[in-house]
């Protein structure tokens, strides 16, 4: 499938912002599956100075510094992809409880191993899981009934979280959106021993049966990676729609948690109060993938 991404990013501010650096994470990552046709970054406003790069874990960052004064600012991204799904999971997959010791030989995802800055050990995460990580169960086996059943247990409901709600939070009201369900089962996967990645990225959106799609409701979306064995890799699971990842996911990046990949992150002076709006707009393109 090709799709073609835009994505608008609006900030405007109470007063002028006299300086300000950004960190962007809004360009696609290149995969197996997923192979970047073309890309790019714009801003309304020139930057003084304009870097890119991968970040600590790969994915594509831009850096932009402005030091004109500024009430607004828009930064629009753009790329067209070629996406498919990923493999199947295999057949056969280890014991959970022997996912940690074979993860630990591997520096690149024994990483995933441990607590990170926003995501703490919170043993009702672990709880949570627990009953499908039964002894001596593979891990595959597990990983498809608990994603089944994950939308039986939370709901999805936006407004009662922020991108700084605690995971015990989420748990105690059972409802939150994407990033809320991704950093839950993060955090719950890592207790019991089994890596896990925050995946941030798009997934496309369909209007209702004879309904017609608006412009700039598609989604900035959060899944999970989970690590099942040499032979099985990395495994994307949506928990907010209880399904293994297919074609219709784009990947931006991955990290720990959301703040490893905020798509937008920057540092002002001045501003006071701001207001921030977001487009996302996901098509199948016409374009040839040749």
């Amino acid at each position: 499938m090709i799709y073609r991404v835009r994505h608008v990013t609006a900030y405007a501010y109470e007063l002028p912002v006299e300086m300000a650096t950004h960190l962007l994470h809004l360009t696609p990552r290149p995969l197996p599956r997923q192979r970047v046709i073309n890309t790019s970054l714009s801003c309304d406003l020139e930057p003084a100075r304009r870097s890119e790069g991968l970040d600590h874990f790969g994915n594509p960052t831009a850096w932009l510094y402005l030091d004109r004064p500024h009430a607004r600012l828009t930064v629009t991204a753009d790329s067209t992809l070629e996406v498919a799904a990923p493999a199947p999971l295999s057949a056969v997959t280890p014991p959970w409880e022997a996912i940690r010791g074979l993860a630990l030989a591997r520096a690149e995802v024994a990483e995933f191993l441990f607590p990170s800055p926003t995501l703490p050990p919170v043993e009702a995460a672990q709880a949570f899981l627990a009953p499908y990580f039964t002894p001596r169960r593979p891990v595959g086996e597990a990983a498809v009934e608990l994603i089944a059943h994950f939308r039986d247990h939370m709901a999805f409901r936006a407004g009662v979280t922020t991108v700084s709600t605690p995971v015990e939070e989420v748990l105690r009201r059972r409802a939150g959106v994407c990033q809320d369900f991704a950093h839950l089962l993060v955090t719950g996967l890592r207790m019991l021993g089994i890596p896990a990645r925050y995946v941030s990225g798009y997934i496309r959106t369909r209007p209702p049966p004879g309904g017609v799609r608006r412009v700039g409701v598609d989604q900035s979306h959060a899944w999970v990676a989970a690590w099942m064995g040499p032979e099985a890799g990395w495994v994307e699971m949506d928990p907010t729609n209880s399904l293994f990842v297919a074609e219709e996911h784009v990947v931006l990046g991955w990290g720990r948690d959301f703040g490893d990949v905020s798509p937008l992150l920057g540092v002002i002076l001045g501003g006071g109060r701001h207001s921030v709006s977001v487009g996302v707009d996901m098509d199948e393109a016409s374009v040839s993938a040749g």
